[in-house]
């Protein structure tokens, strides 16, 4: 038996507004497969954290973080693996998870640029993550026509800027129309995942 202590830490993070969409199906998947390996789950609904997503004057002035934002923090520094669920909106993520972004990962908690050179300190090294997201344009089109806009920013611009690495993704698409059949097929397959704790 795996002892308490050295169980693999996931945190789920939703980042869809909507609490009637599939995301939600997905991340019960995800969280489900994960319970089933015994691991300690935890789980970040952004839709329910109240605070403003904007940064008035970026990050040259220090801004005061809302409690569910502080909490935030606690709880990615506590996971071993961090596991996104959001949709694609025009080519990217929902801006209610770019300004979840902007405000959590911030210089200090996410990293550390170094004085007087161009280098930055990656602060959450040690920790892997992975994509779950959804969209109504085919993954072979937004691949290979749009080149990945979304999944290069959370992947190459913020997380692994991070040190967060290894960053997997799942693309689950088209959405818009599937049958029942091919839901249930992608809820499936996020299980497994959730049970490789991959």
């Amino acid at each position: 038996m795996t002892n308490q202590t050295n169980k693999k830490k996931i945190l789920i993070i939703q980042g869809n507004p909507d609490k009637t969409s599939f995301c939600d199906a997905l991340a019960e998947a995800y969280k489900k497969g994960a319970f089933d390996a015994n691991v300690e789950v935890k789980e970040i609904k952004i839709r329910e954290i109240e605070f403003n997503p904007n940064l008035p004057f970026g990050y040259k002035n220090k801004v005061e973080l809302e409690q569910g934002l502080i909490d935030s923090q606690h709880l990615i520094k506590w996971a071993d693996h961090l596991v996104f669920v959001y949709p694609t909106w025009w080519g990217t993520m929902p801006a209610l998870l770019k300004g979840f972004i902007d405000k959590v990962f911030l210089p200090g908690f996410g990293f550390q640029y170094r004085k007087g050179s161009v280098w930055w300190d990656k602060l959450l090294k040690g920790k892997s993550a992975r994509l779950i997201v959804t969209m109504d344009t085919p993954p072979w089109y937004y691949r290979w026509i749009y080149k990945r806009p979304g999944h290069n920013a959370m992947k190459k611009s913020t997380l692994e800027f991070c040190g967060v690495k290894p960053v997997k993704i799942s693309s689950i698409g088209p959405v818009k129309h599937s049958k029942e059949s091919k839901r249930e097929t992608w809820l499936k397959n996020i299980q497994n995942l959730g049970e490789k704790l991959a």
